[in-house]
């Protein structure tokens, strides 16, 4: 009888194990998130009654500081104002007077641009930074020094080198967005474990394969993360430059309705930008678990 002969593994086989254990250490499990059962009447009340009561707490604290000082309206007189002001949301009677929506448009539109240039800069620099040790030591600093400078700070450098409100406030939203997004990305290249980098140096992959195959599916889940926390702040930070900066946009118009000193409609602001900041949270969460299911699956 001949001898029983070994298959050797090959190389494609191994990076498949390597990718499939990558992805694996920082994704839910399919069967788990395959197993998820409907809740039933008790899990529903307890996930349903604690917000309505936090909402209805805070009414009736908005209700009792209306009932003490006349100038703080009601949370019924907003409401008739929202009613209305949501009537006809996208009127336009020139530069300076247009609908909530058309401001809030204004508003997201710059959150993307300054959003998406500080992704396209700042993930790719993060990569760079967490794969090499010399380009660490050179930026930690400079990330360390302007991290935690606010970001209005910049406001006047905007205005001075772009000589325009609308670029001055893209950049205020650029620089506030990009440090969450460097600092996750290569936090997640530098965890990668070192096994799965001997492996790829064994089997002499090239650096895009490298970063195909084992740093992106590793990295995924710290570099969604930073971009949660960027897009959040970016939403934060674009209120208060259209605050200083003027033109159309959910900022100006807070600032203006409060020159005419409509504060229903200040009110009504502070909702509707709270709302469009958990939107784009919660948006970016169901980006992250569908990505990170389907490396699971994958």
């Amino acid at each position: 009888m001949p001898p029983l002969s070994r298959s050797r593994p090959e190389p494609e086989d191994i990076m498949n194990t390597v990718v499939n254990s990558t992805a694996g250490a920082h994704a839910v499990p399919a069967r788990r998130a395959l197993a998820l059962r409907v809740p039933n009447g008790r899990a529903l009340l307890l996930a349903v009654l604690p917000p309505v009561l936090g909402l209805a707490m805070l009414v009736l604290v908005w209700q009792l500081v209306s009932a003490n000082n006349s100038n703080f309206p009601s949370p019924l007189v907003t409401w008739e104002a929202a009613v209305q002001l949501f009537a006809d949301p996208f009127y336009s009677n020139g530069p300076n007077d247009q609908g909530i929506g058309w401001n809030i448009l204004a508003s997201l539109e710059r959150v993307a641009l300054g959003f998406g240039l500080a992704a396209a800069a700042g993930i790719p620099l993060g990569f760079l930074i967490g794969r090499s040790r010399f380009l660490a030591g050179m930026c930690n600093p400079i990330v360390s020094l302007l991290r935690p400078v606010s970001p209005l700070a910049w406001l006047p450098i905007g205005l001075l080198v772009f000589k325009a409100a609308n670029p001055a406030a893209i950049w205020a939203i650029f620089i506030c967005s990009i440090w969450p997004m460097i600092i996750n990305t290569a936090v997640g290249v530098q965890r990668v474990p070192q096994d799965y980098m001997n492996v790829a140096r064994v089997l002499n992959l090239s650096e895009w394969k490298v970063f195909t195959k084992i740093l992106l599916p590793a990295v995924l889940p710290y570099m969604l993360t930073g971009v949660r926390l960027a897009i959040g702040t970016a939403w934060l930070v674009i209120v208060a430059a259209e605050m200083l900066t003027g033109g159309v946009g959910i900022g100006f118009w807070v600032w203006d309705e409060w020159n005419n000193l409509n504060v229903p409609h200040i009110l009504i602001a502070i909702v509707v930008i709270g709302v469009v900041g958990l939107v784009l949270e919660q948006a970016l969460v169901a980006l992250a678990r569908a990505v990170t299911y389907e490396e699971s699956g994958s």
